[in-house]
């Protein structure tokens, strides 16, 4: 199934016959390669180790390839599976990938998220913006599958002898390549490709729970967002009374805040379940709406929830901890507080994601400089990935799971019933399922008699085929 999934998607998002085929062999070797995703090594996986190889970088720098088709097949796959009624569930966050060169296109000074809290500490990275869909499982669960993938810079700026027009210009291009500018780009284009009778539902960590995404969502769009602890709400405005003078309020009352809403006795907890972690849990929350926020507009109608915090051990026997309470703004305030949490909960998606690309995949691995070439070969990467997942879940749906290899004695499958497998178990079987064939061709050769061993112990061999099956 994966098979004919790249090739199909391969043919058209290029427009030769020659490029679909260095494309296809491109994203085979992103899936079955042993080193570094750079391109020299993606070239060697196809076997052209030994041909030309300007072709595979014109690939990318001559803007031959269109990520955009490649991500339409996951999509188109992800709406298919969705009963009739339900809504498209989406995250979008922003990732950075780190560069060492001052030449690559995009590289800058950025945060380092993995930094400790207590110190900010800057790496030289490039920034990517992603969308990931869900594709519902049993039972509640789901799985992010990425659906757009897009190279998100920051202007350099210009040096200290820049005249007053060179200044001018770059103020402008940060307007215009703002992260929250782009991002309200791609969700646009999400929303124009979902059929228009299917709402979209968007869920976004704090950093995109701001006036300028709230105010700009598209028609039929519904954003799920974390928000502080401290912010400042209101509700909305009394009616006006009739023949009063002066301009009506555009605000009502203060609302509490998401801090005070948790400490208010006199509102009471509500549980609700969801499935989170490979189970389903018992959460407490506490809801208030409708409420107002200045900052996003008296046109922006939001619901505040609260989630109070799973109780968690360090270990058996250990004392219960607990984490900081959510606060979540919903900009639809009808949606129900079950579908409202689950929707949150499978944001996480995101994360692991952004996870498996990096380690599993190599995405930004690649040495390439060129503005076009470091848009298209991350984004193919990713699209591989996505590629895999949707055949995965394709089997998955239709009770084919692929089989497994069979794993350690001393390992346990912790994977939860009714799940598929694990992103590192698919790219194993799909090695084995690839070169079994090749390295074990089936013979009858272990009914030969073998002789006599020597006295002295033979000395052990590598296996390769264990070597490659298992390497993921």
């Amino acid at each position: 199934m994966l098979g004919g999934l790249l090739e199909s998607s391969c043919a058209a998002a290029t427009t030769t016959p020659s490029c679909a085929a260095l494309l296809h062999g491109h994203m085979s070797g992103v899936l079955l390669g042993q080193s570094r995703a750079t391109v020299t090594n993606l070239i060697c996986s196809r076997g052209g180790r030994h041909g030309d190889w300007s072709a595979d970088y014109r690939l990318y720098s001559r803007d031959r390839v269109d990520e955009a088709v490649l991500f339409g097949q996951a999509r188109d796959a992800l709406l298919g599976a969705l009963a009739d009624g339900e809504p498209l569930v989406a995250a979008i966050d922003d990732t950075i990938v780190r560069k060492t060169g001052k030449q690559i296109h995009g590289s800058g000074w950025k945060r380092d998220p993995l930094g400790p809290a207590f110190q900010t500490n800057l790496v030289r990275a490039q920034r990517y913006l992603q969308i990931s869909a869900a594709f519902p499982l049993e039972d509640g669960g789901s799985r992010m599958v990425p659906v757009d993938f897009h190279h998100a810079p920051t202007p350099p700026k210009p040096g200290k002898n820049a005249t007053p027009q060179q200044l001018e210009e770059h103020r402008e291009a940060r307007k215009q390549q703002n992260l929250n500018r782009v991002a309200l780009e791609r969700i646009g284009r999400l929303r124009r490709d979902t059929p228009a009778g299917r709402r979209l539902v968007m869920c976004g960590d704090g950093s995109f729970t701001n006036k300028a995404v709230l105010r700009g969502l598209p028609e039929g769009c519904t954003y799920i967002g974390r928000t502080r602890k401290d912010t400042a709400l209101h509700y909305p405005p009394e009616p006006p009374v009739p023949g009063a003078n002066g301009r009506p309020p555009r605000y009502g009352k203060a609302a509490p805040t998401p801090e005070e809403l948790s400490q208010d006795d006199s509102v009471p907890w509500q549980t609700v379940s969801a499935r989170a972690a490979g189970k389903r849990h018992e959460f407490r929350v506490k809801t208030c709406g409708p409420v107002l926020w200045p900052k996003a507009g008296p046109g922006v109608v939001l619901r505040l929830v609260v989630i109070a915090p799973l109780a968690y051990r360090l270990k058996k026997g250990s004392r219960l901890l607990y984490r900081e309470p959510a606060y979540l703004l919903c900009t639809d305030p009808d949606l129900p507080l079950e579908k409202l949490l689950q929707y949150y909960l499978w944001r996480w998606g995101i994360e692991v994601n952004f996870r498996e690309e990096k380690t599993l995949l190599g995405t930004g691995e690649a040495q390439v400089r060129t503005p076009a070439s470091n848009r298209h070969l991350p984004a193919v990467t990713v699209a591989a990935y996505s590629l895999l997942w949707i055949a995965a879940l394709r089997c998955h749906a239709a009770g084919d799971n692929p089989r497994s290899l069979a794993p350690s004695k001393w390992r346990r499958d912790r994977r939860p019933d009714g799940q598929p497998p694990a992103t590192g178990e698919l790219l194993r079987i799909l090695r084995y399922e690839t070169w079994a064939g090749a390295l074990r061709p089936g013979t009858l050769h272990h009914f030969v008699s073998r002789g006599q061993p020597d006295a002295s112990a033979p000395k052990p061999r590598p296996d390769l085929a264990a070597t490659l099956f298992a390497a993921a």
